[in-house]
């Protein structure tokens, strides 16, 4: 009974004519998004996933902006831990920053001036185009220690900037090597 069951569902899927369900399949991936590779989206996803956990790790209300962060930092051709890290220098990975502004970063906030933005999105996308446009096209800037000398008063500011990108790195190691696929 068992082989006239599978020899009638071979015989079914045989006399199904090929070409319908192929072309439905083929439509449906034929998307612009479609058009990365599968090498480009899972080192990128890889990257988002290590900094949304290294984000949740410190209770960062920036954690679900994982994404933001490595897209705008392809976007502008800068390191994918950098403007993240600079919010861990500025705002403690944006737990502590002025009520409303969207500011994790110190950007504009000098004496009593005091600069916002109208989302996490638009502050992310903002600032990390700005390192490349001003800090670094603009006035040559090369390195974190050298934008450091334009961004921030502290002579610290760039070693702890650098230290927190280290910080990222080490923990996207571990993130990425526990989640390695087990081949036999």
């Amino acid at each position: 009974m068992l082989k006239t069951i599978v020899f009638g569902l071979t015989l079914l899927f045989i006399l199904i004519p090929a070409s319908e369900t192929p072309a439905l399949a083929q439509t449906k991936l034929a998307r612009p998004s479609a058009s990365f590779s599968v090498e480009y989206t899972y080192e990128r996803n890889t990257r988002a996933e290590a900094l949304e956990a290294y984000l949740r790790k410190h209770n960062s209300p920036l954690a679900e902006k994982a994404d933001i962060f490595v897209r705008e930092a392809d976007k502008n051709d800068l390191d994918w831990k950098f403007v993240a890290a600079i919010s861990g220098v500025e705002s403690t990975f944006g737990r502590a920053y002025p009520e409303g502004t969207y500011n994790a970063w110190g950007w504009g906030i000098y004496g009593t001036n005091m600069y916002g933005f109208p989302s996490w999105d638009e502050a992310i996308a903002t600032i990390s185009r700005e390192l490349r446009e001003r800090y670094m096209n603009q006035w040559g800037a090369t390195d974190v220690y050298q934008i450091g000398r334009y961004y921030a008063a502290s002579p610290t500011w760039a070693s702890r900037v650098t230290y927190f990108m280290e910080q990222i790195e080490k923990f996207e190691s571990i993130h990425t090597s526990s989640q390695l696929p087990i081949s036999l």
